[in-house]
């Protein structure tokens, strides 16, 4: 098998260029933002940050495809890096430090594309987070200060921390009678948003999360990140990886019990 290792050390080093790039232009004064055809923002630091890592990737990786949330595809093959170069822009364009840049490389295999190498940097938290298939998943300042996340063995849900974005989505999907009943069983819930929870799943100090609509750029660095940790990772419909347009994310123990709230069939 692979080891990946190489392809980590290099996504290291296109989240510190991106990290360059997002810190020197949050809480700018002349900061410009845009309205996407799907009503979503983008600032000129979320394209600038894809802009430059796929510069990166052409130089070093030719070969490799390239999947980014502002320029799309480019590209064919085995490998391909998902990039978003911001996750959490609304937070980035109000100054709120919640938002990392997620970078992924995925290879084709049984059942399509899976990730197996996944960065997620939050320089404005100062986190880092991390994991390469069959290497485990780790968080520190540098490849060589790190330590090694480990989920919980939290195994009841009165007992269990739940984490997620928003209540938006989950009414359209007819799924919100199930996450409010849910909300009720577990010993906590908290609104932490977009990539935080997952890798609070994956340091254990969240149990379970779930988000009703995401794209694959949302999901992919996160997926292997929990699952190399030990913890489950899937869709709503219980479809294993970041395939299916939504995510749910726990320690494992729980998770069967996570997807039965959602799918109201507790």
């Amino acid at each position: 098998m692979p080891d990946y290792l190489d392809d980590l050390r290099f996504a290291h080093v296109l989240a510190d260029a991106a990290d360059a790039a997002t810190t020197d232009r949050f809480k700018a004064l002349d900061l410009k933002v845009e309205t996407k055809p799907d009503m979503t923002p983008v600032s000129e630091a979320d394209k600038a940050a894809e802009e430059l890592i796929r510069r990166h990737l052409q130089r070093a990786r030719p070969r490799d495809a390239i999947l980014g949330e502002e320029y799309g595809v480019e590209g064919t093959g085995p490998r391909r890096w998902v990039i978003d170069p911001i996750d959490g822009t609304k937070n980035y364009v109000r100054g709120v430090p919640v938002w990392a840049t997620l970078i992924a490389l995925m290879e084709a295999g049984e059942g399509g594309y899976q990730p197996v190498v996944g960065v997620v940097s939050a320089p404005a938290l100062g986190r880092r987070w991390w994991a390469a298939k069959g290497h485990g998943a780790f968080t520190g300042r540098s490849l060589t200060k790190a330590t090694r996340l480990q989920v919980s063995r939290v195994s009841e849900l009165a007992d269990a921390s739940f984490a997620y974005s928003s209540l938006g989505g989950w009414e359209e999907q007819g799924r919100l009678d199930g996450f409010l009943d849910l909300g009720r069983k577990v010993w906590r819930t908290r609104a932490y948003g977009d990539f935080w929870p997952y890798m609070m799943v994956a340091e254990g100090s969240v149990d379970l999360c779930a988000e009703p609509e995401l794209s694959l750029w949302d999901m992919a660095a996160n997926a292997v990140i929990v699952t190399e940790a030990g913890g489950t990772f899937t869709g709503l419909d219980g479809r294993p990886g970041p395939h299916s347009g939504n995510a749910a994310a726990s320690n494992g123990l729980l998770h069967d019990e996570l997807l039965g709230y959602l799918n109201g069939r507790y």
